[in-house]
């Protein structure tokens, strides 16, 4: 081992039952057995030990936003959540259609961000979407094939055009799929209807149409099966999604208010019916103040914090029994990583060295413990099991509530990065 050890993790119950010394060196698993002689451990005995989460799905805010959320309260939400890599989604104000805005969103994730990340690019008829690629995008989109909270919808022949460029880089394109109709918006069962579940499933179909090319696809949120069912693509389902139902929330009460919406309470249970065919938990972490979300309902935006809850809410129910342990890093780590080209946190020699420790301890979730500027959870009541320790690139960065910052982010630029498109 020619890095020095920068932490051991002993007595590590792994995936397989195994328990084993995990040695990270370098940001990097450097051996999984006993542990060398004279490096620092912590224990891990009773503890899981999974590979931190990566949310590929978050909107940090910032800049005229920053009452809501930015870089330095998004990612400690998130390093308190296990989450340690986070992909920002481009329908920021000003959005990331350009080069110059990318940049600006990477310099300012680069100075206050605590956790790793990435930014994805925006698509319009006029984004210049190589130059995206060669600046640094990881993916296209969230694209929104329906209009959304600070993002305006993609027509169908812009979007076609787009898949195939998109295509053309070797990229991957993330698709916000939804078909709206008419009608006024004032209540969570208009909102249902207005944003259907049929509308959905058609909109995730017509896509698929759409992509002439065979470009990678990724559908964002999917709020039913017959959604899941109908995807050409990779599948996220976030947690909101499937902890919650219209059925929660009084039909006025803009704090349920989400694109997609919230579906009826059977629509949430055949959800968890099609947890196998999932790829990935992402929180679409959507943090708007409780003065916002106060509003009338058709006044007050839509979106739902999340990124620290999600791994919580599903290590909940792991404890209960009625997950896997490995499922939930399967769609929280492994898969995450492997969709979007990105090194993996693991138990393997070479794995990126990016951990996060569990009490078998569920607690109510409440607004206090959480660290989200924008004050409030819709999952307040639900049990949670948050992580005691947070380990990134091989180093302690949370602790038993305390932050440590002890190196710079990594920013995961896409396979473009810096590459000459030839356009």
């Amino acid at each position: 081992m020619d890095t020095p050890p920068s932490l051991v993790l002993g007595n590590v119950t792994l995936p397989s039952g195994r328990i084993a010394d995990v040695t990270l060196a370098g940001g990097r698993v450097a051996h999984v057995g006993a542990r060398p002689a004279g490096a620092g451990c912590l224990d891990c005995t009773g503890l899981l030990v999974l590979p931190a989460a990566i949310d590929m799905h978050v909107h940090m805010r910032g800049g005229v936003q920053s009452a809501k959320e930015d870089w330095t309260s998004g990612s400690m939400s998130a390093l308190a959540g296990g989450v340690t890599v986070v992909v920002d989604q481009p329908n920021t104000i000003p959005p990331i259609t350009t080069p110059e805005s990318l940049q600006d969103r990477v310099r300012d994730a680069q100075e206050n961000s605590s956790c790793s990340f990435a930014v994805n690019s925006g698509v319009t008829p006029d984004t210049p979407l190589e130059s995206m690629w060669q600046a640094g995008a990881l993916a296209f989109g969230e694209t929104f094939f329906a209009s959304s909270s600070y993002g305006d919808a993609i027509g169908s022949t812009a979007l076609g055009r787009a898949l195939g460029r998109i295509h053309a880089l070797g990229a991957l394109a993330t698709i916000h799929a939804e078909t709206i109709e008419g009608g006024e918006d004032t209540g969570l069962g208009l909102h249902d209807r207005i944003r259907s579940p049929g509308g959905e499933r058609e909109a995730v179909k017509a896509v698929g149409c759409l992509n002439k090319t065979g470009c990678r696809l990724h559908f964002c949120h999917l709020s039913t099966e017959r959604s899941i069912d109908a995807a050409s693509g990779s599948v996220e389902v976030t947690p909101h999604h499937l902890f919650l139902s219209l059925e929660d929330f009084d039909t006025a009460d803009p704090f349920g208010k989400v694109n997609p919406p919230l579906r009826t309470e059977k629509e949430r249970k055949q959800l968890w019916g099609s947890w196998d065919r999932i790829d990935v938990i992402a929180s679409d972490h959507a943090p708007h103040t409780r003065e916002e979300k106060g509003l009338s309902f058709s006044t007050a935006p839509s979106g739902i914090c999340g990124v620290e809850t999600m791994v919580p809410l599903l290590m909940a129910r792991v404890i209960d029994g009625k997950i896997s342990l490995r499922s939930v890093i399967e769609k929280t780590s492994y898969k995450p990583a492997e969709i979007l080209g990105l090194p993996r946190a693991g138990f393997r020699v070479g794995d990126r060295a990016d951990f996060a420790l569990y009490r078998k301890i569920p607690t109510p979730v409440t607004p206090e413990m959480l660290h989200s500027r924008c004050g409030w959870t819709p999952f307040e009541g639900h049990l949670a099991v948050f992580p005691t320790t947070v380990i990134r690139g091989g180093r302690v960065v949370y602790r038993d509530g305390k932050f440590f910052k002890e190196e710079p982010p990594l920013w995961f630029s896409g396979k473009g990065f810096g590459k000459n498109t030839g356009t």
